[in-house]
């Protein structure tokens, strides 16, 4: 687990290959791009970041995304598997506006540094080939994503090693991810997922003007008053193996919804996982049961706190 640990006390770093990038030039880009999507980007105006969804007239998720803004140019850091379609949906959204969109996913490489010791060695770092650099949104970790071209990416994770940093493998991250209580797309979450049921709250905007989809989810937070049908929790498995994801879930024999990521916890010294459940299993020490019987508790998201992170 030393690499579970230097990327909570230390210094950790890896590829996110299963992330794509569509780059998005023109002078109407920002606004064309303010249209469409859930959170508000007119304070990125000259350079920022932010964590967003782009949904459907019914208010369910296309994909989850992070908008990158350098001041010149957008980058929209998606699910890799999408980029392609997703870039052509875009592409067929512009009319009159002055927008470019490009799938360059094959020519950007993205690469997390995580941990206390980002900011200091991010400092020392003067030519790395960087593109853009944001904070690390979603992944449920302190430090930042940066995104360079792929002849770079190697020396830059050189590097990191050079510094101290140690490589993280897709199974830590998955660890640190579910620790933190955040869903990823095409995993914990889809196309059938209202950005609410999976607590995507960081990524709506309550201020800003209309966005497709919108009127769905004012609809639930105003009228609704955020109830909806089902909802992602966290599942404290009551067993010393960590369940086999994705499985169904019940309780008192009927079903309750869907266990979609496992984990061990360092922190927690024992199984967890994220599950959406309809919204009357959802109360925090509701039992239920999974396919493979295993029994479990529904308890609060995050299994781990960002203070009791950094301990």
């Amino acid at each position: 687990m030393y690499a579970y640990e230097a990327a909570r006390r230390g210094l950790a770093f890896r590829r996110r290959h299963e992330r794509g990038a569509i780059h998005v030039t023109g002078a109407d880009r920002l606004e064309w791009l303010n249209g469409l999507l859930t959170n508000d980007l007119k304070p990125l105006t000259g350079g920022g970041s932010c964590y967003a969804a782009w949904l459907t007239p019914q208010g369910r998720m296309i994909t989850d995304l992070i908008v990158v803004e350098t001041g010149g140019e957008t980058w929209l850091d998606v699910p890799a598997p999408l980029a392609p379609a997703l870039t052509e949906r875009l592409d067929r959204l512009i009319f009159a506006e002055n927008v470019r969109v490009e799938d360059v996913s094959q020519r950007l490489t993205s690469v997390g540094v995580y941990g206390p010791g980002t900011g200091g060695f991010l400092n020392g770092v003067t030519d790395d080939g960087t593109v853009a650099r944001a904070p690390a949104i979603a992944s449920g970790l302190a430090g930042v994503h940066v995104y360079l071209l792929p002849a770079r990416a190697a020396g830059l994770e050189e590097a990191l090693s050079h510094s101290g940093g140690i490589p993280l493998d897709d199974e830590i991250a998955a660890v640190l991810r579910v620790e933190a209580g955040v869903p990823e797309f095409l995993v914990d979450m889809g196309e059938e997922t209202i950005p609410l049921e999976a607590g995507l709250d960081e990524a709506l905007s309550q201020t800003k003007g209309c966005y497709v989809g919108q009127e769905i989810i004012v609809r639930i937070r105003d009228r609704a008053h955020g109830r909806v049908a089902r909802r992602l929790v966290g599942l404290s498995v009551l067993a010393e193996a960590v369940p086999r994801a994705p499985l169904e879930v019940r309780s008192d024999g009927r079903a309750a919804g869907r266990l979609t990521s496992a984990v061990f916890s360092p922190m927690l010294q024992r199984p967890i996982a994220l599950a959406t459940l309809l919204r009357e299993f959802i109360e925090p020490g509701t039992g239920v049961t999974l396919e493979d019987g295993t029994a479990a508790v529904v308890v609060p998201l995050p299994f781990v706190l960002p203070s009791e992170a950094a301990v």
